[in-house]
C-alpha cells in the first residue's frame, strides 16, 4: 500500500526500508497486541493445548498453556505485507495467499484438538490432500508468472552450471518441497522457542536470496537465475521474521502461547513457497537442516517400529530424544539455535562458492 505513495516520497521505492518497515511493523504488533491477544487466548481455551501424556515428564507443566499464537503471526505478517508491500507483484499475493491457506489447515486442526480435548485433530490423509491441494495452486500459479526457460528448473549450489529440467516431474517436486516443509517444522515445534529462531534464520537466509536474485545485476554476478520480481519477496521475508520474533518474545521459555498448527503449519509452507520461487529448493534443505533432520527422526522411528520392532530414538522427534537422555529444554533449544546460524552461514556461503 506504502509502496504506491513512491511517487511522492521517493524513500517508498527502495526495497531494503520497505523491508525494514515490514519488520518492524510485524514486530511491533506483537508488543502492543501480544498480551491481550493471549489473555484473550486463555479465555477462549479453558484447558489450552494438549500434551500428550506419554511426553517428556517435564511437559506436564505446560497444560493450560494457549495454543493459535500462529493466528496473530499471520496477522502480523498480512496487515505488513499489505501496509508495505508491492501489491502489483503477483509472487507477493502467491506467498501470503498460500501461507494463509496452509495457516487454514492448521487453524482447522488445532480448532479440533481443542474441541475433543486429544493431540488428534484432521486425519492425516485429509490434512496431507488439503496441504498437497495448496501447494499444487501456488505451484501452477508461479509456473505461470515464471515464464522463462528456468520455471521447471532444478539448480544445484556450489555449482555453476548444473542444473537439471525435470520438465513434468517438476510440480510433484515442488509439492513435495512446499509441504514437506510445512509437515518439518510443525513437527520441530515441540519445546518452548525451539522453532522460532530456525524460522527466523532460514526466513533471512531468504530474504537474501530474494533481493539478489531478484535484481539481475547481483543474479549475473552470482551466476544465479534471476527471477524477475522476486525481490519483492523480502518485504514479505522481512514481515515474517519481524512476525515470528514478536511471537518468540512471548513464546521463549516458560512459554506464555504457542503457535500451534496454525502458525508451524504455514511458516513451513512459506519456507517451501519462498525456495520453490526463488529456485533455490535444495538451499532449503541446507538452511533448514534442522526441520530436515527432524523429519527423519519421525520416518526413522516410525521404520525402526515397522521393520526392526523396536524404536530408533528414545521418543521422536528428535528433541524429545534429547530430553529423555536427561538434558534441559533449554540446553536442547539453544544448541538446535547454534546449529541453525551454522546451517544459515553454510547456506549462505552456497551464493558465492559456485
Amino acid at each position: 500500500m506504502i509502496y504506491f505513495l513512491s511517487s511522492f516520497v521517493n524513500i517508498f521505492r527502495y526495497i531494503t526500508f520497505r523491508t525494514g518497515g515490514a519488520f518492524l511493523t510485524a514486530f511491533l504488533i506483537w508488543l502492543i497486541f501480544g498480551g491481550p491477544f493471549i489473555a484473550w487466548l486463555h479465555k477462549k481455551q479453558s484447558l489450552g493445548q494438549p500434551i500428550r501424556d506419554y511426553g517428556p515428564e517435564s511437559h506436564q507443566k505446560k497444560r493450560g498453556t494457549p495454543t493459535m499464537g500462529g493466528l496473530l503471526i499471520l496477522g502480523a505478517i498480512t496487515f505488513s505485507t499489505l501496509l508495505w508491500g508491492n501489491l502489483a507483484n503477483p509472487y507477493v499475493w502467491i506467498l501470503l495467499g498460500g501461507t494463509l491457506a496452509f495457516g487454514l489447515i492448521g487453524l482447522a486442526d488445532d480448532y479440533l484438538k481443542l474441541v475433543m480435548e486429544s493431540y488428534g485433530g484432521i486425519k492425516s490423509w485429509h490434512k496431507l490432500g488439503l496441504q498437497f491441494l495448496v501447494a499444487g495452486i501456488a505451484c501452477a500459479l508461479m509456473i505461470y508468472v515464471d515464464q522463462g526457460h528456468m520455471s521447471t528448473t532444478l539448480t544445484f549450489p556450489f555449482f555453476k552450471n548444473l542444473s537439471l529440467d525435470l520438465g513434468y516431474f517438476y510440480l510433484p517436486f515442488a509439492l513435495i518441497v512446499i509441504v514437506g516443509a510445512s509437515n518439518a517444522v510443525n513437527l520441530t515445534d515441540g519445546l518452548d522457542g525451539l522453532v522460532s529462531f530456525p524460522l527466523v534464520m532460514v526466513t533471512f537466509v531468504f530474504l537474501v536470496i530474494a533481493y539478489l536474485v531478484g535484481r539481475p545485476d547481483y543474479a549475473t554476478y552470482l551466476q544465479v537465475y534471476h527471477v524477475a520480481g522476486g525481490a519483492e519477496l523480502t518485504v514479505v521475508c522481512g514481515a515474517i521474521i519481524g512476525a515470528v520474533l514478536g511471537f518468540l518474545w512471548y513464546n521463549a521459555y516458560p512459554a506464555k502461547v504457542f503457535m500451534g498448527d496454525t502458525g508451524s503449519l504455514a511458516l513451513g509452507g512459506a519456507l517451501g513457497l519462498l525456495a520453490v520461487a526463488l529456485k533455490h529448493e535444495i538451499v532449503l534443505a541446507i538452511a533448514g537442516g534442522i526441520f530436515v533432520v527432524e523429519a527423519l527422526s519421525v520416518m526413522a522411528q516410525v521404520l525402526g517400529w515397522r521393520f526392526l520392532n523396536r524404536p530408533i530414538f528414545l521418543m521422536a522427534p528428535l528433541h524429545h530424544h534429547f530430553e529423555k537422555k536427561g538434558y534441559k529444554e533449554t540446553t536442547v533449544v539453544v544448541r538446535f539455535w547454534i546449529v541453525s546460524i551454522l546451517l544459515a552461514i553454510l547456506a549462505l556461503s552456497t551464493l558465492k562458492i559456485r
